[in-house]
């Protein structure tokens, strides 16, 4: 099993800029062809795709908007070759949808929502801007706790 940092997405995701990162590229176009036909078993976190998406959206960095990448980086992930632990490709799926929906959400927050709706957890935060996702129920400090 291999595991993906975040630099081989971004050299698969973004345009070479010289000669070591297109020569980069072409390992990683050659890696992600591998796993998409299935003979090259990979992982990731979800530290790894939030850091994809901190540098990739970035506006020191690349400044793309969520629409320019998160469709390929779904893509990437959902390859036969990706492995994870149980539900967490579907989880990590989610969080990419709802971090292209919202655009207030960053990515580590779409995250969060996607794991308090898989698992049906009430969400205790001072974030207004998870009222957003209505299948995010936020816990009131009025709430009874239980």
């Amino acid at each position: 099993m291999i595991f993906l940092d975040s630099n081989v997405f971004l050299r698969y995701l973004t345009p070479p800029i010289d000669d070591a990162t297109r020569s980069m590229q072409e390992v990683a176009i050659d890696l992600f062809e591998r796993v998409e036909r299935d003979a090259l078993d990979v992982t990731t976190s979800e530290v790894v795709l939030h850091e994809v998406c901190y540098i990739l959206s970035s506006p020191r960095q690349y400044g793309n908007a969520p629409s320019a990448f998160v469709p390929s980086l779904a893509s990437l992930i959902a390859f036969p070759g990706f492995r994870f632990p149980r539900g967490d490709q579907a989880l990590y799926g989610r969080a990419l949808e709802l971090y292209l929906e919202q655009p207030k959400l960053e990515f580590s927050d779409a995250v969060i929502a996607a794991r308090c709706e898989a698992a049906g957890h009430t969400l205790a935060t001072f974030d207004r801007h998870f009222d957003a996702i209505p299948t995010v129920q936020r816990w009131s400090w009025d709430m009874p706790a239980t």
